[in-house]
């Protein structure tokens, strides 16, 4: 049986997907997609390691250390929305690209900063740009999947932030350590870990100059009023997939959105030909954004977006507080034991022991037990990144998420009871396999939450939310870890019971064609 029949026949976008076949391109969308959500673990996390190598050099306090941890968090919530609006508008592809090249930039700006303020603005513009392609990345990725397929490839991007959490301490092990004392042009003093950050930055730039070779989403081009060019990207995937010539795409004509009328009734524009020097036209952005804007702050999407919103808050806020704060708290373990042998101590007075022994700034560097517990935490991650795409059918997203938020949860509130390095290794282990799933597994719902002209936006917005809820985390814990240790971590517990169970709020996802 032929499908001669829908040549002349305006087909929905989900069957024209479905005969582009899966394939060659996919598996290489897959890869560039996962590099971005691999590289976006590693620029969040990085300052983990940069907290207790910069100490000395900044002269940082538990309070400065708060600001730095929170002052890329502070990037990504005012940079998330931004981000989503002009995704949502201009194109995904065009957004990705920007926001991992400023990235990049900044990243390798920050590395040669030799002051904490300067230092601290240009890890500000790394949030912001970071959170661009964290945002963007799945619906890039889950537009260009049919039903069949979408919700088990966007699953598999577990598994790249799996290998970012690997990654990130082997390169500050491999680079941290070495001996490295330069100064160029008389001013700038260039150590160790001024190399870790500088490397770290390259993947940014290396993954936005690759996303030239892909094409924009063919969804989002139909709902800007650019089907032709749609169609011709779905053709050239075909011809990927299958070898087969372009012209044997079955699908001939693909069904348009239609496009609001002026006062002159004549079409309105299409928003990515809008040139936003002109007044008339970045008018017209700037009222579909406030339209958009709109249409996510009531029915029927308004439950949804309360929902997305509140439950990233929660997640996030715990999420990247404590682990940004790992490494810091492996390093004060082995501080103390390397002074007080077996003797065993909770977190809090750990902590306050250490701080009181290394008011002068500069403790002993980083030993390799907190490189090496710091790998054991993203090893802990691959066996619930392998489980996810494989079971999510199954179980259904919601209860994954529910599930994995209601135990971390409660290994957060295990924190206060460990007594030594190796019980604070295994609850962080519980607690970043655990959060980073749930994490994983809402940016996979709300592909499926909210329309395409709205999608990235709710990401967006979410996010914000999300960034919001980090960025206080870190000031608090920066704050408090210090003086009342056991009030962070009991609201963080909180945040993650409460998450938990708004998930169960959320609709069941993964079963219906893109909206």
């Amino acid at each position: 049986m032929t499908l001669d029949f829908l040549d002349d026949t305006q087909v929905e976008y989900e069957q024209a997907v479905s005969q582009t076949k899966f394939g060659k391109f996919h598996f290489f969308l897959l890869a560039v997609c996962g590099l971005i959500y691999l590289n976006t673990a590693v620029g969040i996390t990085i300052i983990s390691f940069v907290l207790p190598s910069a100490t000395c050099d900044y002269r940082m306090t538990s309070v400065d250390k708060g600001w730095l941890t929170a002052a890329p968090m502070l990037g990504m919530v005012l940079g998330s929305y931004f981000w989503g609006c002009l995704a949502d508008t201009k194109g995904r592809k065009y957004v990705l690209i920007i926001s991992l090249l400023l990235d990049g930039i900044c990243g390798i700006l920050s590395s040669i900063s030799q002051v904490y303020g300067l230092f601290i603005f240009f890890r500000f513009l790394n949030g912001f740009g970071i959170t661009g392609a964290m945002a963007i990345c799945f619906p890039y990725l889950g537009e260009f999947q049919s039903t069949k397929y979408r919700e088990k490839i966007l699953c598999w991007m577990e598994v790249f932030w799996t290998i970012g959490i690997i990654l990130l301490p082997l390169i500050a092990w491999l680079i941290i350590p070495l001996h490295i004392d330069i100064t160029l042009f008389g001013i700038i003093k260039f150590h160790s870990w001024n190399l870790f950050v500088a490397i770290c930055a390259i993947p940014s730039i290396l993954i936005a100059i690759w996303l030239f070779f892909f094409p924009e989403s063919p969804k989002f081009l139909i709902e800007v009023g650019d089907a032709d060019e749609a169609l011709d990207i779905l053709k050239d995937i075909y011809h990927m997939n299958t070898g087969r010539p372009k012209s044997d795409y079955p699908i001939k004509s693909l069904k348009e959105k239609e496009r609001e009328k002026n006062n002159q009734n004549l079409a309105v524009p299409s928003l990515r030909s809008l040139n936003l020097r002109k007044p008339k036209h970045l008018n017209i952005l700037l009222k579909e954004i406030w339209e958009q804007t709109k249409a996510l702050c009531k029915a029927p999407h308004l439950k949804n977006t309360t929902l997305t919103c509140a439950i990233q808050f929660g997640l996030t806020a715990s999420y990247y507080t404590l682990m940004i704060w790992f490494p810091e708290l492996f390093y004060r373990f082995e501080e103390y034991e390397a002074k007080n042998g077996d003797a065993e101590a909770s977190v809090c007075i750990v902590s306050s022991i250490v701080l009181r022994e290394n008011e002068e700034f500069c403790g002993n560097p980083i030993d390799n037990d907190v490189y090496w517990h710091t790998v054991i935490i993203g090893l802990s991650c691959i066996p619930t990144s392998l489980l996810l795409p494989v079971c999510i059918h199954r179980v259904g997203a919601k209860l994954f998420i529910f599930f994995s938020l209601v135990l971390a949860g409660a290994a957060t509130i295990g924190l206060y009871f460990v007594k030594n390095a190796a019980e604070n290794l295994v609850l962080s282990c519980i607690f970043e396999a655990l959060t980073s799933l749930g994490i994983s597994t809402v940016y996979c719902v709300m592909v499926d939450l909210f329309p395409t002209n709205l999608r990235v936006m709710a990401a967006a917005l979410s996010l914000t939310f999300g960034r919001g809820g980090a960025l206080i985390g870190n000031l608090l814990f920066g704050f408090l870890i210090d003086l009342n240790c056991v009030v962070p971590i009991i609201i963080f517990s909180a945040l993650l019971f409460i998450s938990g169970i708004l998930c169960l709020f959320l609709p069941s996802t993964g079963r219906e064609a893109l909206n």
